[in-house]
């Protein structure tokens, strides 16, 4: 169970850490996506 839970807080602190490249990934993927749509569509 400590290990669950350090785990858990490792993660959490990654994810504070990094909010702003996830979001930046998250982003690029989307617009990527959306390209990828609009170009099948022509």
């Amino acid at each position: 169970m400590h290990t669950l839970e350090r785990s858990y807080r490792g993660l959490s602190l990654v994810m504070e850490l990094n909010w702003d490249l996830i979001i930046y990934m998250a982003t690029i993927a989307v617009a990527l996506l959306a390209g990828a749509w609009l170009g099948s569509l022509l």
